[in-house]
């Protein structure tokens, strides 16, 4: 958009409304301030927040803050109290010149919201300057016969102070002839005037020195001193006059250098040496003699360097034509520099917010400020952007704009913006000024992370080592910075039994899950769990996603053998009458393997037997039969090795060692242990003979009598003519151990009882029938209650 000076009815309507925005917001003026020149640094001037209305706190909290032109900072704005303070010492002379008042100008912005003060500082003037001369030696040459009450000008003192500091009164030091007159200038500055008060002899006195002083009106006042040196010449009764006392010129700033400003022209009546005239600048200033130059013959004036209204309005200097006999006149030039479109509009960016936050609308991006030294139509400006962008530029007080947001901005769909400010003076020719800044659009947490997958299905073998990276899962957030870092977490686990802060972890930078410990597929074969995405926003927002971990079996368990038990105190002997036909079950091996699968599918094998030929062993149900009929010829004790193996790769096995104890029928006495046989073999003395064989007869009378008992009692419960001849194992078995039947696997939560059955028709085993939980035990001969001991025919306990 543009604001400047329009020429149709339409654009003088919005010329009128920007006009009256503009005293609007000059309405709103603090001050004026005043501080006297050298104060110190830190110096109090003013308490802004009072005459604002303002709470401490809210100076803070409004962001206030100092803007001075050409951003000088003269001042400083304590925001904590309010104060406004010397930010460093201030030369008046420095900051204004010969100019006075002195104000400074300055304002006070306040960014939340947006509000601007005007306000001006004065500086007041101190007397800290002394009267100087240019000239410290002044000749002047005065005819004899000049009359009574001439005047001659001398050259006046300057001092750096304004006001009543400046010079004031002139004095000369006592003499007969002169006294001094204190002349005013049209731009206020004071002169001295020597006045002739009494006639003078070339031949009595011919030549005077006086001393000149200069006084400033300070307490106490300054001064500064000059020496005036007379010559008394002969008469030369007429002095040179100008044809103009004032001369008015105007002069584009933009003249080159040499270029002739005036000619100024002197007469003089005198004829000879009298009426010749030279021209000279009667006491110039330095930047008058650095300006202006004079032809001493001719009286033209011209320029020495280019003028600038900007920098220096108008110049004044006296003009001064001497004859050759020393008298003079003056005249006053008055130059005045008109203005040329030079200077093109600059900018003053005096708030900048970048990053702004996406989804914000109407925020204050820019507060800036256009100004041009021209003058009239050459300083008028017009602001304006580019019309593709979501920004409007909208005029503050005086020439300050602000530029805010037009709309919500979408980080996602564009995250920078180049903004180009146009200001164009009204000028001819017309003068632009560019100024680019850019705005970053900050991100606001408005997406969440989104996982790769809804869920995950990892493997993993068992017995791993801890540590042991198992997979990963990934999530992006479409945001940015740390909007956009994500952060994963394991959530609580949908199975409040399963453990998992001691199964896995999960690596909150990359999303990686390891194993913390060894799994064991016995124990656990498979677990899901939820995992978290978090970024780390504010608010957080996250997402999550379900694992699932398979857990492999591996061949990690060997077989294990329930019957019959290797660690008891006493082996275990099978007894076999020795009419058993082929094919007789001897006895039958339980083993079972705590792995799945193959690696649980067990196989049986005789390895070694005393009498090879005699018994054989199922390979898939272990059971131990006959192979033939037996013969008196036969051994009466067997030892059979028998390897169970399971069909892992590579393949675990377990070793049952059996002992078989050939009767004829169930009354002959219990031989020795197996263990015993290598002391039989060995010669005995005749002692231990003696006690072997009573030792024998006793025993043998005492198995006699318990067989008999044996065989009433089962008589007596089920018919049955089988006998009970060894113990099962005590207590539980391995927990992790299964099903046995076939080859199968034992269930965890069975419980197992050893029955020893039989009919007239078949010598068969029945070995581990499962009795199931909360159901009463069924087993031929025998009442059994769920995890509680009872006895066999034998007296022996069992669980």
């Amino acid at each position: 958009m543009e604001i400047g000076w329009m020429h149709n009815p339409r654009q003088r309507q919005v010329l009128v409304f920007f006009v009256l925005l503009s005293m609007y917001g000059a309405s709103a003026e603090l001050g004026p301030y005043s501080v006297v020149e050298e104060t110190e640094r830190g110096s109090f001037v003013a308490n802004v927040g009072k005459d604002l209305g303002l709470g401490l706190t809210e100076m803070s909290t409004r962001g206030a803050r100092i803007i001075s032109q050409w951003n000088k900072e003269h001042l400083q704005l304590k925001v904590q109290t309010g104060d406004l303070l010397i930010n460093d010492k201030l030369d008046r002379e420095k900051l204004c010149g010969p100019s006075e008042p002195c104000i400074l100008h300055f304002q006070v912005l306040m960014e939340k919201p947006l509000e601007i003060f005007q306000a001006e500082l004065r500086v007041k003037d101190i007397n800290d300057h002394s009267p100087v001369f240019t000239e410290r030696e002044m000749i002047l040459k005065i005819p004899e016969n000049s009359p009574i009450g001439i005047s001659f000008p001398l050259s006046n003192a300057l001092d750096l102070d304004v006001g009543s500091n400046n010079v004031q009164n002139y004095k000369i030091s006592p003499n007969s002839h002169f006294r001094v007159l204190t002349q005013n200038r049209s731009d206020g500055r004071k002169y001295p005037e020597l006045v002739l008060d009494k006639e003078l002899d070339r031949e009595e006195e011919p030549e005077i020195s006086l001393t000149l002083i200069a006084l400033d009106g300070g307490s106490p006042p300054r001064y500064g001193t000059a020496q005036v040196h007379i010559e008394v010449v002969d008469s030369n009764d007429n002095a040179p006059e100008f044809e103009q006392s004032l001369y008015k010129v105007h002069i584009p700033e933009d003249s080159p250098i040499g270029s002739l400003v005036v000619t100024v022209s002197a007469s003089d009546v005198d004829s000879g040496v009298y009426g010749k005239i030279s021209y000279t600048f009667f006491q110039p200033s330095e930047d008058i003699s650095k300006t202006l130059e004079v032809n001493p013959m001719t009286g033209e004036i011209r320029l020495r360097k280019k003028v600038d209204f900007e920098t220096v309005l108008s110049y004044e200097v006296d003009i001064k034509a001497t004859d050759g006999g020393g008298l003079s006149g003056k005249c006053t030039l008055l130059l005045q520099v008109v203005d040329v479109n030079d200077n093109p509009p600059e900018v003053t960016v005096s708030a900048l917010t970048t990053p702004i936050p996406e989804n914000s609308p109407d925020i204050v991006v820019a507060v800036f400020s256009v100004s041009d030294p021209d003058s009239g139509d050459n300083g008028k400006t017009i602001s304006s952007i580019q019309d593709d962008l979501p920004f409007l530029l909208k005029p503050s007080v005086k020439n300050f704009y602000t530029l805010v947001t037009q709309k919500t901005l979408d980080r996602e769909e564009r995250a920078e913006y180049n903004i180009t400010i146009t200001v164009t003076d009204m000028g001819t020719p017309r003068l632009k000024t560019e100024h680019n800044i850019t705005v970053l659009v900050s991100d606001v947490n408005d997406n969440a992370p989104a996982f790769t997958q809804t869920s995950y299905t990892l493997s993993v073998r068992e017995n791993n080592s801890p540590a042991l990276h198992i997979g990963s899962v990934r999530a992006t957030d479409r945001d940015a910075g740390a909007n956009a870092q994500v952060t994963y977490s394991l959530l609580p686990p949908l199975d409040p039994h399963v453990p998992l802060a001691s199964l896995v972890s999960i690596n909150p930078d990359n999303g990686h899950l390891f194993a913390l410990r060894s799994l064991d597929y016995e124990a656990l074969r498979a677990f899901e769990f939820r995992v978290g995405a978090a970024d780390r926003g504010s608010p957080a927002l996250s997402s999550q996603a379900l694992v699932r971990v398979l857990v492999a079996d591996d061949n990690d368990n060997a077989p294990f053998v329930l019957y019959p038990l290797q660690n008891a105190s006493a082996p275990c002997t099978e007894l076999v009458p020795r009419a058993a036909e082929a094919g007789y079950l001897v006895t039958k091996v339980v083993a079972v393997d705590g792995d799945s699968g193959q690696n649980a599918w067990l196989s049986y094998q005789l390895l070694k037997a005393t009498e090879p030929g005699l018994f054989g062993v199922w390979a898939h149900n272990g059971e131990v039969r006959t192979a033939r009929l037996l013969s008196e010829r036969d051994a009466a004790k067997h030892r059979l090795l028998v390897l169970v193996k399971d069909n892992g790769e590579p393949p675990l096995s377990a070793s049952v060692t059996l002992h078989v104890l050939l009767v004829d029928g169930f009354s002959q006495p219990y031989l020795p242990a197996p263990e015993a046989e290598a002391a039989d073999a060995a010669p005995a003395a005749p002692l231990t003979v003696y006690l072997v064989v009573a030792l024998a007869s006793v025993s043998s009378l005492f198995v006699f009598s318990v067989l008999v008992f044996v065989a009433v009692r089962l008589c007596r419960r089920g018919g049955a003519a089988s006998v009970g001849r060894c113990s099962v194992p005590e207590g539980p078995f391995p927990g992790h151990l299964v099903d046995v039947s076939g080859t199968g696997t034992l269930s965890q939560s069975y419980q197992y009882e050893v029955c020893l059955t039989g009919g007239s028709g078949s010598n068969e085993f029945k070995f581990l029938k499962p009795i199931l939980p909360n159901l009463p035990p069924q087993c031929p001969g025998k009442e059994i209650e769920e995890n509680r001991t009872f006895y066999n025919s034998f007296g022996f306990n069992i669980q």
